[in-house]
């Protein structure tokens, strides 16, 4: 499975929908999601302090409390226009690193990567499936 590094290109807000526009050099596509979503991405990119802690704040608080990293954010499947995505976590067990494999939307995936720093990477398959959007 080849994955390709892909980034955060641009986030677009309507009442109905936002539209989270993601790639590389040579492709972008488009992920929609909720506008409450969207919201908290744009308070995320602008480090505008929430009123209450949101759920990728829940979570990153206990990732840290657990010593849990985020490793990377894959999206690895589309069916249609719908776009499914992992999240891969490491935590040291002793000596020994445990790697988890995530289920998750692809929004929370791309707030917790924001949120945390970390890579986030498309199948070249799934890249090679998604519809191209202007950026």
């Amino acid at each position: 499975m080849e994955l390709i590094p892909i980034a955060f290109k641009k986030i677009m807000q309507s009442k109905a929908y936002t539209v989270i526009i993601l790639g590389n050099d040579t492709k972008q596509f488009a992920v929609y999601t909720d506008p409450l979503v969207g919201r908290n991405l744009q308070m995320l990119l602008t480090q505008e302090a929430p009123p209450r802690p949101y759920t990728h704040e829940l979570i990153d608080s206990i990732f840290k409390g657990l010593e849990i990293r985020l490793k990377q954010v894959v999206i690895n499947r589309i069916e249609d226009t719908i776009y499914f995505a992992r999240l891969f976590i490491e935590q040291d067990i002793g000596e020994q690193k445990q790697i988890l494999e995530i289920d998750a939307r692809p929004s929370d995936c791309l707030t917790l990567a924001l949120t945390n720093g970390a890579p986030i990477y498309c199948r070249k398959e799934v890249l090679e499936q998604a519809v191209p959007v202007e950026g």
